[in-house]
C-alpha cells in the first residue's frame, strides 16, 4: 500500500532547518563490537554515533538519523574517502545536535526529549552495501548494510526494542538510506509502535542530463555493482523491476514501501542540478556556471530546463 506523503507540513520544515537554540554538544560512540559482525567502515575502523538519551514522555520514542555525504563509485574514490573526516578513524569526536536532534524544547517541540541518534556515515553506499571478500591490495570494506543492522540491535538492547515511537531520518545520501531502509527498519520494531521515516534531500531523480546521456543513472549503477548494494535494495522494487538497479532511485522505489514516508525536498535541488542535471561534462561550452550559482539570473530556456 502506498503511503508516500510528499506534502510536508511547515512546521515540520521548520524542524529541519537550523535555528538558534540551546547548545547541545555530543560525544562520539564506537561501536567496536560490531568489528567482529564485519559491519565496518571502508577501511575496516568501527562504525560510530552520537547518541543522547530520552527523558520523560520520551522515553521510549526514537529518531535515528543517518548522516549524508554522498557515495564512492569506484575503488580510488573509495580509497580516497578513508582517509578523511568520512572514516571513523578521522571523525570528530563531538556532534552539535540542532533541528530534530536539538533538546531545546521551544524550537523542537516535537522531539527534543526523545531518544536521539545521529548515525555517522562512513560507508558510501547509503548504508546499503554488503560485500564479503576484502581485497588486500585495498583493504577497502563494502558492509553499509551490516553497519546499519548492527547499530539497530544495539539500540534494541539499549531500550529501543520497548518502542512507542520511532522515525528513521536522514539527509542526502543519508536520506536516500532512509528511503530504501525504511522498511526494514519497521521490522526491527514493535507491532504496537508508530514508525515513520523522513527523507531530507535525499529524492534523487533519474534524470537524463542536458547532453542527453544517462550520467546519474550510470554513476548509481556503477554505486551498486561496487558495493554490492542490489541484493539490499527493496525487494517490494527489485522483484518487480526488469533493471534492479533501478530501485536506488527513490522515484522507483518509494511508491512500494508500506511504512509512512515523509518527503522534504526543494523544487531546485542544488546538487542534483550540479551533478545530475548539468555536470561540467555535459556542459562543454560553460553556459550554465552562473545560473548554477543563481536561479535568478538564469535564461528562460535555463529555466524551462530546470522545470523539466
Amino acid at each position: 500500500m502506498e503511503k508516500v506523503m510528499a506534502t510536508v507540513f511547515f512546521s515540520l520544515l521548520c524542524l529541519w532547518t537550523t535555528t538558534e537554540a540551546k547548545d547541545l554538544y555530543v560525544n562520539i560512540t564506537y561501536l567496536e563490537t560490531a568489528i567482529t559482525k564485519g559491519a565496518v567502515c571502508l577501511d575496516g575502523s568501527a562504525p560510530a554515533f552520537h547518541f543522547h538519551p530520552g527523558t520523560g514522555s520520551g522515553i521510549n520514542s526514537w529518531l535515528i538519523h543517518l548522516q549524508g555525504g554522498g557515495w564512492c563509485e569506484t575503488t580510488s574514490d573509495c580509497l580516497a574517502r578513508a582517509t578523511t573526516d568520512l572514516s571513523s578513524k578521522n571523525m570528530s569526536k563531538i556532534a552539535y545536535f540542532t533541528g530534530v536532534l536539538s533538546s531545546d524544547p521551544q524550537f523542537n517541540p516535537d522531539f527534543y526529549n526523545w531518544n536521539r541518534v545521529k548515525i555517522r556515515y562512513c560507508d558510501g553506499s547509503s548504508y546499503i552495501g554488503d560485500i564479503e571478500e576484502v581485497d588486500p591490495d585495498t583493504n577497502l570494506h563494502f558492509r553499509g548494510a551490516r553497519i546499519f543492522e548492527a547499530i539497530m540491535e544495539y539500540f534494541l538492547g539499549q531500550g529501543m526494542i520497548y518502542a512507542q515511537n520511532a522515525i528513521l531520518s536522514g539527509t542526502s545520501a543519508g536520506g536516500l538510506g532512509a528511503i530504501l531502509h525504511c522498511d526494514k527498519f519497521r521490522l526491527f520494531l514493535p507491532l504496537i509502535a508508530r514508525v515513520k521515516c523522513i527523507s531530507d534531500a535525499g529524492f534523487f531523480v533519474n534524470v537524463e542530463a542536458i547532453s542527453g546521456e544517462p550520467l546519474i543513472e550510470e554513476k548509481y549503477k556503477r554505486v551498486v555493482a561496487l558495493h554490492g548494494s542490489a541484493k539490499n535494495l527493496p525487494l517490494s522494487c527489485t522483484a518487480l523491476s526488469s533493471d534492479p538497479n533501478l530501485c536506488f532511485f527513490p522515484q522507483y522505489v518509494a511508491r512500494h514501501i508500506c511504512t509512512p514516508l515523509f518527503i522534504v525536498n526543494s523544487a531546485y535541488d542544488s546538487w542534483q542540478i550540479n551533478n545530475s542535471l548539468v555536470p561540467q561534462v555535459a556542459d562543454p561550452n560553460n553556459e550554465w556556471p552562473y545560473c548554477k550559482h543563481d536561479i535568478n539570473i538564469c535564461s528562460p530556456s535555463q529555466i524551462q530546463t530546470l522545470q523539466g
